[in-house]
């Protein structure tokens, strides 16, 4: 359907004929100023002074229409369209250090490339979510704002690189990270609802300036959940000693994640870490509420180049007149 923005606009409508009517009409003045050339003048001034033929009129009648239609700006209404939408923000930290490079939870990949594939699927199912994305090693970086564009944070996570922050690991200047980019979105949208980060490693914490547990106190404080996920094989007894992800501080994420009120995970292979999201999702639901939106087409450009046109061409022809 269509619509008019600004209909209060059509009040301007008369305005010509107003002009018009409250103006005076021009008329000779007298003077005692001598022209050689005054016959030239009285023929040019009569010929100003002329009715404009009816055609003009009408052209500039027309002209005025055009302006008015597209000063109410005219707009087409397509059909609604659901949108889904949460109050929840959501934040997911994954760990890029160089022992993300172990391939030990699927045959040839890393353990990055596992938390990648099955990370990107557990985005594509939170519609309606505000998700961010943390890289973190050395330092941890903010690879995607809060956004409900969930494809693109998706492929940012997809083309997250080893070593990309650094080859060590700051998990508690990533939970400080979180908690500063969390609450700077809340600020700048006036936004209410739950904030969740869910944390992925493989090691335990060995740079940075903030202690993990302070880090974790002062995320209670703030009201934000964390969901901690150690990732890597089980350790085993090998013939060279143990084998598996002997570097997790499984002590400190449980830790984490208690202080928080959220949970600690522990995915030793794909399999494992599809049940870990499954579990998120099941304890952080993302229950869109459905809001309805209307695609809008402005046609306000096209009564206005058609009055642009029309009035160039009245130029045109009163000059050949």
């Amino acid at each position: 359907m269509i619509q008019f923005a600004w209909p209060w606009m059509l009040l301007f409508l008369p305005l010509p004929w107003l002009v018009a009517r409250m103006l005076p009409a021009a008329t000779p003045q007298a003077g005692a100023v001598f022209l050689p050339f005054a016959a030239a003048v009285s023929v040019n001034a009569t010929l100003a002074l002329r009715a404009p033929a009816r055609w003009r009129i009408a052209l500039f009648a027309v002209v005025w229409l055009l302006l008015v239609a597209a000063a109410t700006r005219p707009q087409w209404l397509d059909d609604p369209v659901p949108v889904a939408t949460t109050a929840r923000q959501l934040m997911m930290a994954v760990d890029t250090s160089g022992s993300m490079q172990t391939q030990d939870m699927a045959g040839g990949a890393t353990r990055l490339q596992v938390v990648q594939a099955v990370g990107s699927v557990f985005l594509r199912h939170r519609v309606g979510d505000q998700v961010g994305l943390i890289l973190f090693g050395t330092r941890p970086y903010l690879q995607a704002p809060l956004t409900t564009d969930l494809n693109t944070v998706g492929q940012f996570l997809r083309e997250g690189m080893i070593g990309v922050a650094g080859p060590e690991t700051a998990i508690g200047d990533t939970i400080g990270l979180a908690i500063k980019r969390l609450k700077a979105h809340r600020e700048q949208t006036a936004g209410q609802g739950e904030m969740v980060l869910i944390l992925l490693t493989d090691g335990g914490n060995t740079a940075g300036l903030m202690d993990p547990i302070e880090a974790a106190k002062f995320a209670a404080q703030e009201g934000l959940r964390i969901y901690t996920i150690g990732v890597g094989a089980t350790v085993q007894d090998g013939m060279a000693g143990p084998v598996g992800n002997t570097d997790l501080d499984e002590d400190a994420l449980k830790s984490i994640a208690q202080i928080t009120h959220g949970a600690y995970f522990r995915a030793t292979n794909v399999e494992s870490l599809n049940q870990v999201y499954a579990e998120i999702d099941k304890l952080e639901p993302a229950q869109a509420t459905a809001q309805w939106y209307r695609p809008t087409t402005e046609w306000f450009a096209w009564p206005l180049a058609l009055a642009l046109f029309l009035s160039v061409l009245v130029v045109c022809l009163r000059r050949q007149s």
